[in-house]
């Protein structure tokens, strides 16, 4: 099969988990879930020899990539990436690409350009301007940003508490759900649960499901932190335009914006008044079919 059929191989590295998927025409070769644990972008060498060992541990014995894309979370600058295709040479055979994983998402919904957003436990957005650049943003980590994400609709919500307990007001149901969702006897108490995480995207983003109940149960302010952050999500794509990106089409991932309706509905609904012509598109297949199609094109 190696001789005769190229075996196309990509990687999307996220958050949580990561995905490699692999395919020799349109026979499958390997489609292997794990942890991302260990996954560390912003140590070339670290990064190269992870991705080394996944590919050698998920691909059948003795078949190796004709081509490799990966699109790995944090992988926040071109040169960031570059430095890790350079390592990875000494330890893959073969060409291969390096991107963040929110470009994994216009290749994987088929087109050739658009705006790649994603809302899950973080946020960003990245698109690429006529001339091939790219260009990036939002995300920033959970305490500055991840504007529309899990972990920056706790932020805001804790931040909308503090405000209404700052106007003397009692504590609704979107305070009721934090404090129980965070174990702490009252409001301003908030903060130092805030601060005491370790891994704020991830220890914050876990309670984003007490904001979206909150809403269900009444709280007008669980209502309106969700609409700013779909509006902070469509300004992030308006961004992009005024940067000179295409952004004619705007793929959406991310398990935070595609499995909360009032979320994505905020976000629609912004952007069709920031870029009346954008189409929003909810990405349908796995990001890891962006990387497959990227690999493909390294041929």
């Amino acid at each position: 099969m190696q001789e005769s059929t190229p075996v196309l191989a990509g990687i999307d590295v996220g958050g949580t988990k990561t995905h490699l998927r692999a395919v020799a025409g349109g026979t499958p070769v390997a489609d292997h879930v794990r942890t991302s644990g260990g996954w560390r972008p912003h140590d070339p060498a670290a990064a190269a020899g992870w991705l080394a060992r996944l590919v050698a541990d998920a691909l059948p014995a003795g078949v190796r990539p004709s081509a490799l894309a990966v699109g790995g979370h944090a992988c926040e600058t071109p040169r960031q990436c570059a430095e890790i295709r350079t390592v990875l040479r000494a330890h893959v055979d073969a060409p291969a690409l390096i991107v963040g994983d929110a470009e994994l998402l216009v290749p994987a919904a088929g087109l050739d350009q658009g705006v790649g957003l994603v809302a899950g436990t973080g946020s960003v957005a990245v698109g690429r301007r006529a001339d091939g650049t790219l260009v990036q943003v939002g995300g920033w980590g959970a305490v500055l940003g991840d504007e529309g994400g899990a972990a920056g609709l706790v932020r805001e919500a804790v931040r909308a508490c503090w405000s209404a307990h700052d106007r003397g007001e009692a504590p609704d149901a979107l305070a009721a759900a934090l404090l129980d969702a965070f174990g702490v006897p009252e409001v301003p108490a908030l903060g130092g649960a805030l601060e005491s995480a370790r891994a704020p995207s991830a220890e914050w983003g876990r309670h984003a499901p007490a904001v979206f109940a909150a809403e269900a149960a009444g709280s007008a302010l669980a209502r309106t932190v969700i609409a700013d952050q779909g509006r902070a999500l469509a300004a992030l794509v308006a961004l992009l335009a005024r940067r000179g990106a295409a952004a004619d089409d705007v793929v959406v991932a991310g398990g935070t914006i595609l499995g909360r309706p009032l979320l994505y509905d905020a976000f629609t609904a912004a952007l069709a008044e920031a870029l009346p012509a954008a189409r929003p598109r909810p990405l349908r297949v796995p990001p890891v079919d962006g990387a497959v199609a990227l690999a493909r094109s390294l041929l």
